[in-house]
Order: structure tokens, then sequence, then C-alpha cells
């Protein structure tokens, strides 16, 4: 878990972040307030939902073989004592217990909004899930990328899914994680390449690294972890996925379990010559507690901002209200 042992206060930034983040849902108010938060950028091979999944601890997402994610989520996260579940912004009176029941609505919800079976919508779906296996975090989860709209999509379903990230990333108290697989040319990757666009210094910019162990014998991505070949202020982090594995003749064997993905990712850091040294700072458990920590510095910087903005905010509304009041009294 990440701790601020010096200001215990510190604690209590993101539920902060994430109560506005319910505020607005809730009055449906369309503001253009900038909450500090992380977006989940990458293309939709590169292992996005295997991340959360592994963060979170439970299979909760939508799974197939074409675009699962065709809305936004903003995935909410509170550590908390006692059992586990899950609430939804447009379902705030009820619990979720069953994870299954979890993807299911968040399937059901996004047909109600995308019709369409190719198609992609700016309109998020707020889900917040209470644990003692977390840590607090927000995360927003993107439409993958894609290069090419494929059989069935609409023409221009690159744009549509260009477009959504763009408006998430070019806010800069906006976080940038950016997921590639490690089996491709850096240089080219999607996520990459679409941060290096709005966030040029890669000051924003947390890389992560996936498929780590599909990289075949005699190739590792040490100096990339390193940050000597493409440099983040915020660095690289490496994790291995929990999709199907390699064998030592280099055969796909079997799906793991979510606590059978994080110990055999934890045995090939401590076991592979390239990552033994930087074990450390690798693995979805060192992602999760280092995306915490770095959010709830993000927002301690960005606070004073945020405070005039809302200062600024209640101003104007007082101000129509009066106006309001005063139209209304002279009518």
């Amino acid at each position: 878990m990440a701790t601020h042992a010096g200001n215990p206060n510190m604690e209590l930034l993101i539920p902060m972040i994430n109560q506005l983040q319910h505020i607005f849902t809730s009055v449906n108010a369309k503001l253009t307030l900038t909450l500090p938060q992380i977006a989940v950028v990458g293309a939709q091979s590169a292992g996005k939902s295997s991340v959360l999944e592994n963060i979170v601890g439970r299979d909760f997402l939508p799974r197939g073989g074409n675009m699962v994610t065709k809305r936004p989520l903003v995935l909410q996260l509170i550590t908390s004592q006692g059992q586990e579940y899950a609430i939804f912004g447009h379902k705030p009176q009820q619990r979720f217990i069953n994870y299954a029941d979890v993807r299911a609505e968040i399937e059901n919800d996004t047909k109600a909004i995308v019709r369409d079976d190719m198609g992609v919508s700016s309109l998020p779906i707020n889900l917040t899930i209470f644990s003692p296996h977390v840590v607090n975090l927000t995360l927003v989860d993107l439409p993958g990328m894609v290069k090419v709209p494929s059989q069935g999509q609409p023409a221009d379903i690159v744009k549509k899914i260009d477009d959504i990230i763009l408006e998430y990333i070019s806010n800069e108290n906006c976080l940038i994680l950016a997921v590639t697989p490690a089996n491709i040319d850096l240089v080219t990757s999607d996520a990459l390449v679409m941060a290096r666009s709005r966030d040029p210094m890669g000051k924003r910019t947390i890389g992560v690294l996936t498929k780590l162990d599909m990289m075949g014998k005699g190739h590792n991505a040490r100096e990339v972890l390193l940050n000597k070949v493409v440099v983040l202020e915020r660095g690289f982090i490496g994790v291995v996925l929990r999709g199907q594995r390699l064998d030592e003749y280099g055969r796909a064997s079997k799906e793991f379990d979510i606590p059978g993905a994080l110990e055999h990712e934890r045995q090939f850091f401590q076991n592979d010559p390239a990552y033994r040294d930087i074990a450390d700072r690798l693995g979805v458990p060192y992602l999760q507690r280092t995306l915490s920590i770095q959010l709830t510095e993000h927002i301690l910087k960005c606070l004073p901002d945020l405070q005039r903005e809302l200062q600024s905010r209640h101003r104007d509304l007082a101000k129509e209200v009066a106006e309001y009041r005063a139209s209304a009294t002279f009518d």
C-alpha cells in the first residue's frame, strides 16, 4: 500500500477528488473543471484490460476479440475494510458484490449508449470499487487505439477514438499511463506517439511495458526500463500479463488466474538475469503503489489552481442564481 507517513492527510487527496467527480456526475454538470487523474492509453492489443484487472485483482472488464472498451471508464479504487463491493455512477444505490455482474453492467450500460456494436462514445461510465486489496487510485480506461477500421467499423472510427483520448490527455492536470507491448518497436508505439503529441517533454507520461515474457529468447527490455531509450520524466515500469504464456520451447500455454499471474510475474523478474537487480521496481504491485503515490503528489501540486477554479465557479454560479432570482421576482 502507498503511504505518506509524513502527512497522513495525503491519503485523503484522491478520495477528495473522487468526491468532486461524483458531485459533478450526480448533477450532470458539464463543467470544464480539470480534475487531476490518470488516463490509460494504448492500442487494442497492448494489454490495458489485463493491467487494470491485475491492479484491482479481479476479473471485471468485458472481454472479446473486437473492441471492448467503447466508452471511457472512470475507475475509482477506494481502500476499505470488510466485504468488497462496487457502485456505478448511474446506479448509486445498488451495490455489486459479484464481479461477473460488474462486467455485465459495464456491457449493458455501454450498449444503452453505443447502439452500434462497432461504435464508441465519449460519455464515461463511472465505477467505484471498495476493497481492502486496492490502494486509493483513480484511472480512466480509454478506448484502445486502432490504425485502420476493421470490418464493420465506421470509416471515422480512428478519428473518433483519437478525439476521445485527446479530450483527456490534453488536460494539463491529467497524467498519461502509456501502455506498450515490449515486443514492438518502442519508437512507433501508438501510446507513446499519442502521449508525445500532448506531452512532448514526457513530464506527465508514465510508461508501462507489457508482455515482457513474450519477447523471445535472447531479447529483453532492460535499457527501456532504465529510461535509456525513450526518456520519460516518470520512467517506465514493466509488467507481465496474465494471458497466454510461453513454455521453454516457445509454445503457448494456458492462461493464469490473477493470483497465479502475479506469482508468475514475481518469479519471472526475480529469476531473469536481465531484470533480477531491478525486480523491486517492476511488476503490478509496484505499479499500483507508484501510481497511487504519483497521483497523490500530482493532486497536491494541482490543488492551488484547483481551489482557485472552484472559487471562480462558485462565484459564477452564485451570480447566475442571483440574476435568476432577480428576474423571477421582477416577473
